[in-house]
């Protein structure tokens, strides 16, 4: 994949070779993400962070990632806030904004909409969410997540075992997740959902035509164990035709302390995109879990910062230049 001026909207887009290079890009940012170094290697670049859809760590983490590399962020919220509502296409949006910005970073409720957008755009987009369809920069993150964990337990991606539990159907988290997976080999994914939020049938095709071990099932029992990862979901409520449907699978999928210790491996790391629903009728993963040391889902979280600045860096082809521009910080450096 050549990286510099690419639209980012696919996890198709990435072989083995470049989540390698966005990796090993993350990596360097660590020093800059944690404030112990700060760069203007973007100085003077913008970013329109378009998200038409709502969103709390996608969005601010793109801002933060563009602003810890220098960078200044220009943001619309909502489609009630853009002229999307009086009638313009996303054509002439595209063109426009464009216009204003150096880089985009798109989110829109709609599967799709995002490579229309890229296609009228005169500078690099990056898909932040379409609708049910993909996630790419939170599978990087995720996958990112999952290598640093098991690294962390002296294991590797090659011959992981997942679990993936909840809303599988609209889940655009876990269709880009598995996607990715597919570049590793001996990888067993587990899919714990009700046959009607079951993974989308092209997938599971995709997944075992790429070498995968695919196993679905609706029973936690039967699902959770000998896993290294546990992926949970949130049920995707707005995306259900009728809300009484959704309703009904509220808290089916719940995990709480109790549960982990009967059926998971004292070693199997917890995930969850965020947010997590933590009304008392869902409370996917229960807040008893907060002083479990496997509870990645923070660590997962920070993680959104490296990998977006590690794609910001390499679409604008800036990543040998990050250390030219970098200098020591002397205020205090918050612990992480």
């Amino acid at each position: 994949m050549n990286f510099p001026g690419q639209h980012i909207i696919s996890i198709d887009q990435f072989d083995r070779d470049a989540v390698t290079r966005v990796f090993d890009v993350a990596d360097q940012m660590i020093p800059y993400a944690r404030r112990q170094r700060i760069t203007r290697v973007l100085e003077g670049a913008i970013l329109g962070n378009m998200f038409f859809e709502p969103s709390t760590r996608t969005r601010v983490s793109f801002g933060s990632a563009f602003n810890l590399l220098g960078g200044q962020v220009r943001e619309t919220v909502g489609m009630d806030s853009s002229s999307l509502s009086k009638g313009e296409s996303l054509h002439d949006t595209a063109k426009v904004l464009s216009g204003y910005s150096d880089i985009i970073v798109m989110r829109h409720p709609q599967a799709g909409s995002v490579a229309e957008f890229a296609a009228a755009s005169r500078v690099p987009v990056l898909n932040g969410g379409d609708g049910a369809n993909e996630h790419p920069t939170q599978a990087l993150l995720d996958l990112y997540t999952i290598r640093s964990e098991l690294a962390g337990k002296g294991r590797e991606l090659a011959g992981l075992r997942i679990a993936m539990v909840g809303d599988l159907k609209h889940g655009r988290t876990v269709h880009s997740l598995c996607r990715l997976l597919q570049l590793y080999k001996n990888v067993k994914l587990t899919l714990i959902a009700p046959d009607a939020l079951q993974m989308p049938e092209r997938l599971l095709e995709n997944a075992r035509e790429a070498g995968l071990s695919v196993h679905t099932t609706s029973a936690m029992d039967e699902g959770l164990r000998e896993v290294d990862i546990v992926y949970q979901t949130r049920l995707q409520e707005e995306r259900f035709a009728d809300p009484e449907e959704a309703r009904r699978y509220r808290g089916a999928f719940r995990i709480n302390q109790s549960l982990y210790n009967r059926l998971c491996h004292p070693d199997t790391v917890l995930l969850h995109p965020l947010p997590r629903d933590s009304r008392a009728d869902a409370n996917e993963l229960d807040n008893d879990l907060n002083d479990n040391p496997n509870l990645a889902i923070f660590r997962q979280a920070d993680n959104g910062v490296l990998v977006r600045m590690a794609l910001f860096a390499l679409v604008l082809d800036i990543e040998k230049d990050i250390n030219k521009h970098a200098r020591d910080l002397h205020w205090y450096t918050p612990q992480r």
